[in-house]
């Protein structure tokens, strides 16, 4: 059984004390916490925010807490603690450092439901805390999918926690989904913008730089997943992601290049249905859907109007030129921790791009080598998992001299 073919089985829109339900939100001042805070604040009566953390953005954390006075914070880069704890303190708010902490807050009996927005693989252990506790997930985080996704949906059928979506293709999956459970899937299809380098060449990509890269058409997000979409390596993630998530194969999962960014996935059935959940890009859309799950809560989000949408159009993507989404597909065939290979060395390439050590093009060279250099497992355990990320880490940043 995977709970996310048991709808009924999610939290109402209200629980928790004070018939709010408490949302603590694991990397708050990304783009995703952010935006997390926003719909929280714009729907008071319904959440609360009991548990921010961040990794090193401690002016922002302190901002965010003192505006919406949660339980607890974590600031994992220890460095900052000193000012975090002055700062919060005396308002009453706990507050934790290091790692670890994010652990022992993913433990806390002081919120309902997390919603896991730590950016790539950092986001696993603090996860599976919290399903081990019985929480509720938002997940945000595709890599905890892509690295472990067995052992963390596996988990979560067992404590009968609901996993819900935030990525805005897999929400839409999940949505046309609802309603639907004794209906076979015959096949999904992820759409893709294409990033700000749709139709481009190898020869235009070699010169692209970081400032070009982080312009994306049609979403506003951070910086690694921009990148991530730039080289389409984040549909080949998604794809990984999505086996895991609606218990598919590999040949169940289809990936189409929608410039518009207007259908944000699709579900097509055994009889050839097809259902598609389509909305204008903007992700406190699939944030507040996960956070008030089964309920569709009223807001003042821009509306999508056909008449000024003129067109939508679809192609099949360049898996030539955008060799990351190949390599993904690779990967998820092969299965086991090639995935979690394929996913640290991307992070590892990612930084090194985003700090200038790399080309455009050289990141795709960095993640093919090191999926050639590292040994195949087949059914790993969680040890070595760990191991297979930290293997593929310390090569892939050897090639770039990090």
């Amino acid at each position: 059984m995977n709970p996310l073919t048991q709808p009924q089985t999610a939290p109402s829109a209200n629980s928790g004390a004070g018939n709010k339900k408490r949302i603590g939100i694991f990397g708050s001042t990304g783009s995703i916490g952010k935006q997390t805070l926003e719909v929280i604040a714009a729907n008071a009566d319904h959440f609360s925010a009991t548990i921010l953390t961040a990794h090193s953005n401690h002016e922002l954390l302190i901002e965010q807490a003192l505006k919406f006075r949660p339980e607890c914070v974590v600031i994992v880069n220890e460095s900052k603690y000193a000012e975090v704890s002055k700062a919060l303190a005396p308002e009453g708010i706990e507050v934790m450092s290091g790692e670890k902490s994010l652990e022992q807050a993913a433990e806390m009996d002081i919120y309902d439901m997390m919603l896991a927005a730590i950016v790539g693989f950092a986001g696993l252990r603090p996860t599976l805390k919290a399903i081990d506790t019985g929480k509720s997930i938002a997940l945000a985080n595709k890599e905890t999918l892509v690295v472990a996704g067995d052992i963390v949906m596996q988990k979560a059928v067992e404590k009968r926690v609901p996993v819900i979506p935030v990525d805005s293709e897999h929400s839409a999956i999940f949505q046309c989904l609802v309603g639907e459970t004794r209906n076979r899937i015959e096949k999904i299809i992820l759409t893709a913008s294409g990033g700000p380098f749709l139709g481009k060449k190898p020869n235009y990509l070699v010169n692209v730089k970081r400032e070009h890269a982080l312009q994306h058409p049609n979403w506003n997000m951070g910086a690694k997943i921009t990148i991530d979409s730039a080289t389409l390596m984040n549909k080949g993630l998604e794809m990984i992601e999505a086996k895991w998530l609606f218990n598919l194969n590999a040949d169940q999962i289809q990936v189409v290049v929608h410039p518009q960014s207007i259908i944000h996935s699709m579900v097509q059935f055994e009889d050839g249905s097809i259902k598609a959940q389509m909305g204008l890009p903007d992700m406190k859309l699939p944030i507040q859907y996960a956070l008030a799950f089964p309920v569709r809560i009223a807001n003042d989000f821009p509306r999508l109007d056909f008449a000024k949408s003129t067109q939508l159009s679809f192609e099949p993507p360049d898996l030539k030129t955008f060799r990351n989404l190949a390599l993904a597909m690779e990967v998820l065939n092969r299965g086991g921790n090639f995935p979690c290979i394929l996913n640290a060395a991307n992070e590892i390439a990612v930084y090194g791009f985003l700090k200038n050590r790399i080309g455009f093009l050289d990141m795709t060279e960095v993640i093919e080598r090191t999926l050639s250099k590292m040994s195949h497992i087949a059914k790993p355990t969680l040890e070595e998992y760990f191991e297979s990320d930290a293997s593929a880490r310390n090569f892939a940043a050897s090639l770039i001299n990090l």
